[in-house]
């Protein structure tokens, strides 16, 4: 598996992110407070990292889905993007689908971290070409 270098700064107590199997592509974040999410409301969790990773990678921030699954958690804007010049602490945007307030507990695996080649569009005004598909949006290929 082809690897790049990610320069971490960890806060006093936080958790580096952790590969949980050889073959996992994505890297479990740990929660670095405790915090409760009302009912049907969202909340920022704290990581208590902060990371450098070189020009034409970028980090993305995807659920955990057993977590997801468990506690009806849902991680919102997913993925969520870490550019290669963001310099702030990663935290995760987490939204409680329960009917109760749901605690996340420091320590608990809330999302996962996951490393790519990015591209960068060269932009250029043009006629396109049509195609058999044209403008048919959501659901014209007959999925909803």
């Amino acid at each position: 598996m082809k690897e790049i270098n990610v320069k971490i700064f960890l806060e006093e107590g936080a958790e580096y992110p952790k590969y949980m199997t050889s073959g996992s592509s994505g890297a479990d974040l740990f929660a670095y407070q405790e915090i409760e999410i009302e009912p049907k409301e969202s909340a920022l969790v704290r990581t208590g990292i902060k990371i450098e990773i070189e020009e034409g990678y970028e980090c993305q921030i995807r659920p955990r889905s057993g977590y997801s699954m468990k506690n009806k958690i849902l991680i919102l804007n997913t993925p969520g993007t870490i550019d290669s010049d963001y310099r702030g602490e990663i935290q995760v945007i987490m939204y409680n689908l329960n009917d109760a307030p749901f605690t996340v507990k420091k320590g608990d695996r809330i999302a996962q971290i996951v490393f790519a080649e990015t591209l960068r569009g060269e932009f250029r005004a043009v006629e396109l070409k049509s195609s058999e598909r044209g403008e048919g949006g959501f659901g014209h290929t007959g999925g909803m």
